[in-house]
């Protein structure tokens, strides 16, 4: 099957009263007119046959439209594998979304690229025009064609702590020799390479470490990335072919920065900084970071947190809105995972457990998280399952992390495309209103 279009479609509506009204062009493309109703909703559908299972399909439309309140919410494209009967709306089985993309003023496009179910011999692509009683658009007939959808391998992912036990279990090798590294940046560079050699040799393909792991006493204690305190870790990155998120305390010129580096193969592949300090940290002199980068490698797209940012939930959301797969994250500990009063903390396992499988559930990402105290280092896939946790006895937390995981909710819908694709951000204004402090009052505002 190539570029195959089907000639006719069908129009279809939850209810004959709240139908949009529908046409033909006589270039062959297909309306939907608002109904004068709030609660319009319905559109056209097509049916493919001879779809075979397994194999991948890219499918696409375009739609130009005029007078809508919100382009983004009003139109939508639904790829359901199988056949749907024109008043069904739950689906039964599995089903994309075509990514939406605005293409032009007034025009969208919408593309999947995905594979066939098992048992598929249909698809049904669905036009849904919706929540306007005013404007239209005027939609190609999808065209579907084979295309390829490459596997992707799964990664062996590993956190490296230092434990109790560590020095008497592993022998700490001189990494820092000849470096010229004051001798707390030296030890912290000697045991967390020792590490990282080691959990390479157990094959691991990623490897995080918990938070400022290297870094001395003071501003004087910050390093320069790259230089000679991570050496050695470049050097066991390239020799080993793995890709490492150091913890450090970084020297930005005139600045100190709470750190986690993205080492490869090839050096330096990218710095995360801290954006949301600690409260010491926002009043010694640190400087918080100003952005959310993500960066590929050939085990996915990486993103980092560190610390605090675990309490700002935007942090985990904008890393994934940039993109990532995985968020790696350094963390010495969360304050809501402790007492609720003063007094010496006291680690609450059950919502630290809660807070991460939150970040990691609500982002679609898998969780990575390497704690300073060992306990409670762990790896959380993006359904929420705890792969790998970390009692605080061992060096390594080690997990495999399917990144062709198959993840579907049960009305057959992909978690990752039903999280994104149902946001509505024209409604997110007070989202980054900085005047916004939520629950938060002023005395006069009482």
């Amino acid at each position: 099957m190539t570029n195959d279009r089907p000639a006719d479609g069908q129009t279809w509506a939850p209810r004959a009263d709240i139908a949009p009204v529908t046409g033909r062009t006589r270039t062959g493309r297909f309306t939907t007119r608002a109904n004068g109703t709030r609660t319009c909703a319905g559109g056209w559908q097509f049916r493919f046959d001879g779809i075979r299972p397994g194999r991948g399909y890219r499918i696409l439309t375009t739609a130009r439209h005029r007078g809508l309140p919100n382009a983004r919410d009003c139109l939508v494209a639904i790829a359901h594998w199988g056949d749907w009967e024109p008043g069904d709306v739950r689906p039964r089985r599995p089903w994309n979304y075509l990514l939406p993309r605005a293409a032009a003023p007034g025009t969208m496009e919408f593309e999947c690229i995905a594979k066939a179910p098992k048992g598929a011999t249909t698809l049904t692509v669905r036009l849904v025009f919706r929540w306007a009683d005013r404007g239209q658009a005027t939609w190609d007939p999808p065209s579907i064609a084979q295309s390829d959808v490459p596997g992707r391998r799964p990664v062996k992912v590993c956190i490296v702590n230092e434990t109790r036990q560590t020095r008497d279990r592993m022998r700490i090798q001189g990494f820092s020799r000849g470096l010229g590294l004051p001798t707390d940046v030296a030890e912290g560079v000697d045991v967390y390479a020792t590490l990282v050699r080691a959990a390479c040799r157990r094959k691991a393909q990623l490897i995080v470490t918990p938070e400022v792991v290297v870094a001395g006493r003071g501003p004087a204690g910050a390093v320069e990335v790259p230089g000679p305190a991570t050496e050695p870790f470049q050097q066991i990155a390239r020799d080993h072919g793995a890709h490492v998120v150091l913890g450090l305390r970084r020297r930005d010129g005139d600045a100190t920065r709470n750190s986690a580096v993205l080492i490869g193969p090839e050096g330096i592949q990218g710095i995360y900084d801290k954006v949301h300090l600690a409260i010491s940290e926002g009043l010694n002199g640190s400087l918080p970071g100003d952005s959310f980068p993500v960066f590929e490698t050939p085990h996915g797209r990486v993103g980092c947190l560190i610390c605090m940012d675990t309490t700002v939930c935007e942090s985990a959301r904008m890393t994934a809105l940039n993109g990532a797969e995985f968020i790696c994250f350094p963390i010495m500990g969360d304050l809501r995972a402790d007492r609720f009063s003063p007094g010496d903390p006291v680690f609450n396992e059950s919502r630290w457990k809660a807070i991460m499988r939150t970040r990691a559930i609500d982002n679609q990402v898998c969780m990575v998280v390497a704690r300073n105290d060992v306990r409670g280092s762990c790896i959380i896939d993006r359904k929420g399952d705890l792969l790998a946790w970390n009692e605080g006895y061992d060096e390594f937390t080690m997990a495999t992390v399917a990144r062709d995981d198959g993840y579907l909710d049960w009305l057959g819908g992909d978690f990752r495309g039903v999280t994104f694709l149902l946001r509505r951000p024209h409604l997110y204004g007070r989202y980054a209103d900085e005047d916004c402090l939520g629950p938060c009052r002023r005395r006069r505002e009482t």
